[in-house]
């Protein structure tokens, strides 16, 4: 799985010699991406990526996956790694080269879904992909939001679904039957997803939880403080406010509730304190724990500081249920993302295709930051959405 750590080792080479080892892949978009590191085996003649740091390469550190999270793309007209397509497997290619010479290799496949996990295609009221695990019997189910980009977040429910949890990939606008752009989404669209969810019959009605990433996180919380029955929140680079539509010359409303749009906080009205008060997501009403995941290097907003603020918020409103809060430094807006792949990005085009989009971070601070976070995040899940051996019959 893209969540875990293999194992890379060599063997049967001389003591104390040195040898490298090279990694190469095809992203999604057809990129080919590199990486080299050497080694010096050990005293019985191994090298072992989890116990020993190269003594060049294209990282420093002892890392396991090192070879992996620390690839570049060779051309220069690449800006970020592109995921296969329909949650496709990655296959990654190993050289050991010995005095120049390759004489061993080795692939690894990256898969994004467990088999047997099942897909359910929603295409009516609610737009999304519905994915179930392969397991008997009931399971928590996650409403999974994305962020600015729309569409649906179909690898953070297949990996949801890959831990036994019942996850809807919900999309909210730019689909097929839905709103063009991030604005005056009426708030109501994710109730009715939550009550869809809550009467499958896959799923534990009573242990229901939301996940989401930047726009997203700022979603979920929001939604946390609306709805009771959402009993575990968990907000990757979050705003501790609602913010304005994305992203238009004249800022609206991002989201609606009963028709009427809900305060914002901008540029337009940053110096007005009862405006950004106004627009402050009140997460003191969540019904239940909280993850939140900041960069400190995010140039995207200030993520680190919105999770200091919401942790300070919950805490001065004696939250009465846990609070994670994981703030990574020299990680950006891709903070604690659960794959590990390579992590070399440049600014990227935004949504729009009119832009540029910088995310921050350097590759060793987001690769950090997510295998620091996966297991965390996991740990969370497995505690706070707990189903006991009678509950999942």
């Amino acid at each position: 799985m893209t969540d875990e750590t293999a194992a890379i080792r060599v063997t049967g080479c001389q003591p104390g010699s040195r040898v490298t080892i090279q990694a190469d892949l095809a992203d999604g978009g057809g990129h080919p991406w590199t990486s080299e590191a050497e080694f010096v085996a050990d005293s019985s003649g191994a090298v072992d990526l989890s116990t020993q740091a190269p003594v060049k390469g294209s990282y420093r550190e002892v890392s396991a996956m090192g070879l992996i999270w620390s690839m570049r793309p060779t051309s220069k007209d690449v800006h970020i790694y592109q995921q296969q397509p329909s949650l496709g497997a990655q296959i990654i290619n190993f050289h050991l080269l010995i005095d120049g010479k390759e004489v061993a290799g080795a692939q690894l496949n990256q898969t994004v879904l467990r088999g047997g996990v099942q897909q359910i295609h929603l295409d009516g009221a609610l737009h999304g992909v519905l994915f179930v695990p392969p397991s008997a019997g009931k399971h928590p189910g996650i409403l999974v939001v994305g962020g600015s980009e729309g569409g649906m977040p179909l690898r953070r429910a297949a990996w949801l679904a890959s831990h036994d949890y019942v996850a809807l990939a919900l999309c909210y606008f730019r689909c097929e039957g839905t709103p063009p752009i991030l604005e005056n989404i009426p708030l109501e669209y994710f109730g009715k997803a939550l009550g869809w969810l809550a009467q499958r019959p896959e799923v534990l009605p009573d242990r229901l939880a939301v996940m989401g990433t930047s726009r997203g996180g700022e979603l979920v919380l929001q939604l946390g403080s609306m709805f009771p029955q959402i009993k575990a929140v968990v907000a990757y680079v979050p705003a501790n406010v609602r913010y304005p539509s994305c992203c238009q010359r004249q800022p609206l409303a991002t989201w609606t509730w009963n028709g009427q749009p809900l305060d914002w906080a901008g540029k337009m009205n940053k110096g007005d304190v009862n405006a950004m008060w106004r627009a402050a997501i009140p997460v003191e009403h969540i019904h239940g724990p909280v993850l939140l995941i900041g960069g400190q290097d995010d140039l995207v907003w200030p993520s680190a500081e919105m999770v200091d603020a919401i942790n300070s918020r919950l805490r001065d409103n004696h939250f009465a249920y846990q609070i994670v809060k994981l703030t990574y430094p020299h990680a950006g807006h891709r903070a604690g993302m659960p794959e590990i792949i390579p992590a070399w990005h440049n600014a990227v085009p935004n949504s729009l295709g009119n832009n540029f989009t910088a995310y921050g971070g350097t590759p060793e601070g987001n690769a950090a930051s997510s295998l620091d976070a996966i297991p965390k995040v996991l740990e969370f899940l497995r505690t706070n959405l707990a189903v006991s051996p009678a509950a999942g019959n």
